[in-house]
């Protein structure tokens, strides 16, 4: 979930500001302008569907094997003529599609 204060900072990166219970904003920066509400829910949800779009990797990055672990497999590979490495990474990719496919 992407909080308010997430969205601040990405439309005013550094600024100065408290936000309680991820609603109540105390704006304290004296150089950049407080965003609009209108803004920051913008950004809220902008920023929540750049991390949506990227689930597939994060689901792939935990099922890949450790890369020592495909580095060996990929000399066994090598050595017996054999696809497990492949294999691996083809289920793991037909798991989790990149969505834009």
């Amino acid at each position: 979930m992407i909080t308010i204060m997430t969205a601040i900072q990405s439309l005013r990166p550094n600024a100065g500001c408290v936000v309680r219970d991820n609603a109540e904003i105390e704006w304290l920066d004296d150089v950049q302008t407080e965003p609009t509400q209108a803004e920051i829910d913008a950004e809220v949800i902008r920023l929540q569907a750049v991390y949506d779009s990227q689930a597939y990797a994060r689901n792939r990055k935990a099922a890949y094997a450790p890369l020592a672990e495909q580095l060996d497999m990929k000399y066994h590979d090598l050595q017996n003529g054999t696809e497990t490495w492949l294999d691996h990474i083809k289920e793991v990719k037909a798991k989790y599609p990149k969505g834009d496919k």
